[in-house]
């Protein structure tokens, strides 16, 4: 059986976690690795692989996996599906993946390609549960409780303010879905606090939840990429009350969205051209293996 190639777009901690997942993938192969300096500096895990600064300098590249931030999924998708390629990514401001679908969509088309966005725990994963649970009662209220734990879009966020030399992002849950963000600043010399402070507080990442931020001598000193979920919908089956549906996990943050990277990877290969979020994808398209061995393990 052929194997589907493909190429990792970005080398950060999601991209590092997504090469393990392909190694250890039965149905794919790694075509290389694209990252902005390319071959210089080479970390030594990237010995053997292909390592390019664009992804035309890589061969019969089926799908192109974005490790890359949220705010640069938009252009390197438009960039890859207009070379017919697939596209996967992680984005994660749910105020904009509507309209980021709605533009991927028509640039997917166009290209003759797939794009699936949002394909990380959250959104994507846990939107997944979130879906499930709300059919099974379909009036009610759910709640998703995140944390606590690292949030990478936030950290990665945070170090993009002017004066910012590392940071990182804190997730607690308060309860019933309201969270508090913890964000934690090792600052550039001379950069100064309210202002950095202030600029945080303003961005959409941060804008709708209780923020406080904090300067440390050092980042690394207290960086853990653990984090968590736990889900609850309370509702109504037909005309039963006090439905009650949880759902918990404790994970390492950067393995899993690669994880799921791969899994979306490998579904984009089955879909019709067009952009997709998880939620539209058939469960068993993330899934390598004949269909009828999966049914019949599975259900």
């Amino acid at each position: 059986m052929k194997k589907i190639r493909a190429a990792v777009v970005g080398y950060g901690n999601i991209g590092k976690y997504t090469m393990e997942a392909l190694v250890e993938a039965p149905d794919f192969e790694i075509a290389g690795v694209v990252r902005r300096r390319g071959a210089e500096d080479l970390p030594k895990e990237l010995e053997g692989y292909k390592v390019v600064k664009d992804i035309r300098e890589l061969e019969a590249v089926d799908v192109a996996i974005l490790a890359t931030p949220t705010r640069s999924v938009e252009a390197y998708a438009k960039d890859i599906l207009a070379l017919g390629i697939n596209t996967v990514d992680s984005f994660d401001i749910h105020t904009k993946i509507v309209e980021l679908r709605r533009t991927l969509d028509a640039a997917a088309k166009a290209g003759n390609a797939v794009s699936i966005i949002s394909a990380g725990w959250d959104p994507g994963s846990d939107s997944v549960v979130r879906t499930l649970m709300e059919s099974l009662a379909p009036k009610g209220i759910s709640y998703t409780n995140f944390g606590p734990g690292r949030s990478m879009g936030h950290s990665v966020c945070v170090r993009s303010k002017a004066g910012v030399k590392d940071a990182l992002s804190m997730t607690i849950p308060v309860g019933q879905g309201i969270h508090r963000r913890m964000v934690y600043v090792e600052l550039e010399d001379g950069a100064n606090l309210d202002e950095v402070t202030a600029a945080i507080k303003a961005d959409p990442y941060f804008a709708s939840d209780e923020t406080h931020v904090f300067q440390v001598d050092s980042v690394d000193a207290l960086n853990d990429v653990g984090h968590g979920v736990n889900l609850v919908r309370k509702g109504v089956s037909g005309q039963t009350h006090n439905q009650l549906f949880e759902f918990n996990m404790k994970i390492n943050n950067p393995a899993l969205t690669a994880q799921v990277l791969v899994n979306v990877a490998r579904a984009s290969m089955r879909q019709q051209p067009g952009c997709y979020t998880m939620i539209e994808i058939p469960v068993i398209d993330l899934l390598p293996g004949n269909r009828e061995e999966i049914v019949g393990h599975l259900v």
